[in-house]
């Protein structure tokens, strides 16, 4: 929706006087709209990773056998499950950022749906990484936590420097 909203915004700005050229426009629309269905793909991406999670944890284990095929599949869905919101964080982010292009260079007419795109986008980001950082403790890969954490703290950093819109 926020990637939507910021398409939205783009589009009531073309052609419309004292704004920017309607080329800046359609690029920021295209880029809002790709967005938006990256995230809605995500979002069922995301609803994957948690059944790849359950469907590992179900595999049998009273072998030996098993339990050397358990452990990987437990090991890998535990980091799809981090690494799938992760990557919805990111695009969270970068409508925050189209968000900011967009703020002051967009029709103000549409100003409340640039905020609501930008408001949406934040608690996307925010939610998605609670949902990298639970996960983290269940991951036994300590190269993996550290480089899921190090974007973690990128993506964190960036918002609390106001880097990423307010809203």
């Amino acid at each position: 929706m926020a990637g939507a909203l910021a398409a939205m915004v783009a589009e009531l700005s073309v052609n419309k006087k004292g704004m920017e050229p309607a080329a800046f426009y359609e690029r920021a629309s295209a880029r809002a709209r790709t967005l938006s269905a990256d995230l809605m793909r995500g979002s069922t991406e995301d609803r994957q990773a948690y059944a790849a999670v359950r469907d590992a944890y179900r595999m049998p284990r009273e072998t030996e056998e098993e339990k050397a095929l358990r452990q990987p599949a437990v090991r890998a869905a535990w980091i799809l499950a981090a690494q799938v919101p992760l990557a919805n964080a990111e695009r969270c982010a970068q409508v925050l950022d189209l968000a900011a292009e967009l703020e002051g260079r967009s029709n103000p007419a549409a100003a409340s749906d640039l905020s609501c795109a930008a408001r949406l986008a934040r608690a996307g980001l925010h939610g998605c990484l609670d949902n990298v950082e639970i996960n983290l403790g269940s991951i036994d890969d300590p190269a993996a936590v550290e480089e899921l954490s190090r974007r973690v703290r990128a993506l964190r950093g960036r918002a609390a420097a106001g880097r990423l819109l307010e809203g």
